[in-house]
């Protein structure tokens, strides 16, 4: 399908852009070790270090706000200029938003949530592509390949939900509570009493030695609090099903602009929140670390994304 945007002719693909195009994408560089540097003893030197049970004055706030974001590739298609060259594009949605969770009394709101359309494309002066809500801003990207675009999408839908939680901060009057933003915290070290939640475990940055007190935690346990670049993070165990070793456990990090007290009191803070929103198994397959509240949150903000279908066939129009 073809339409004219900005004087260029833009050819939509015809089939299902959740699927590879069939002349095939670049393959994404495998992430290597991890170049961070890392301090063991912040809270207990490494030859000391153990699983650390909740702490007796540690308790859960009253108010729990976590965010997240997700994103949806509504059209994937190329732009040709006057000159014949052919310049991918790729049309997406994305959101984000924050959900408020009641610990006392016992409500869960969306509270701020906000979703985005962009035409990426390394076109140079491509023009916005629908009208009204189905209305793709274009978005420069300094590169033609698939992989450029799609981290350039990431990136967007990324500075999105930075501006989603200073928002919900700037606006908030009640005591802060606790902001767990899914992912890392980057962009939002600033916020106060924030800690970013990271499900997937695709690089251990702990030395060899110390790889087994992560491992070895019970449900609710946690490792020490270590230092990581200009952050400080820990390994927390959520309740749930028994897997592999690493099954339950989350990285936790929050800015490496507290002290180390401050640090070690939000781990104690989170050790006693998080597992209570784990998620069982027979309702998220993603379960435990996908945490009740962001499954929720996500299901509303793919609802706010808009029905894909009409969308696409907006853009061929």
């Amino acid at each position: 399908m073809t339409a004219a945007v900005g004087g260029m002719t833009l050819f939509w693909d015809s089939w299902d852009p959740a699927y590879a195009r069939p002349m095939g994408d670049d393959a994404a560089e495998p992430a290597g070790q991890s170049t961070a540097s890392v301090e063991v003893d912040v809270e207990l030197p490494a030859t000391a270090w153990h699983a650390r049970d909740r702490a007796p004055v540690a308790r859960a706030p009253d108010v729990v706000l976590f965010a997240d974001g997700v994103l949806r590739v509504d059209g994937r298609g190329w732009l040709v200029d006057a000159e014949g060259a052919s310049h991918p594009a790729l049309a997406a949605s994305y959101a984000a938003g924050v959900v408020r969770c009641d610990l006392v009394g016992g409500a869960a709101e969306v509270v701020h949530a906000r979703v985005e359309r962009a035409l990426l494309t390394s076109a140079p002066g491509a023009a916005a592509s629908g009208t009204g809500p189905a209305r793709y801003a274009p978005h420069p990207v300094p590169g033609a390949s698939a992989a450029q675009l799609d981290g350039h999408l990431r990136g967007l839908m990324s500075g999105l939900e930075i501006a989603v939680c200073a928002s919900t901060r700037e606006s908030t009057v009640e005591p802060p509570g606790l902001l767990v933003a899914d992912g890392r915290l980057r962009g939002r070290r600033h916020l106060p009493h924030t800690i970013g939640y990271v499900k997937t475990q695709s690089t251990t940055y702990l030395p060899a030695e110390l790889v087994p007190v992560v491992t070895g935690l019970a449900a609710g346990q946690r490792t020490p609090v270590f230092r990581l670049s200009s952050l400080y993070s820990w390994y927390l165990r959520l309740p749930g099903h028994a897997g592999g070793p690493w099954s339950g456990v989350i990285r936790v990090e929050c800015s490496g602009d507290l002290t180390a007290q401050q640090a070690i009191a939000l781990a104690d803070t989170s050790a006693v929140t998080l597992p209570r929103f784990a998620a069982s198994g027979y309702k998220d397959p993603r379960a435990p670390q996908n945490l009740v509240p962001i499954a929720g949150l996500e299901r509303r903000l793919r609802g706010m994304l808009g029905d894909s279908r009409l969308l696409h066939r907006t853009l061929q129009r």
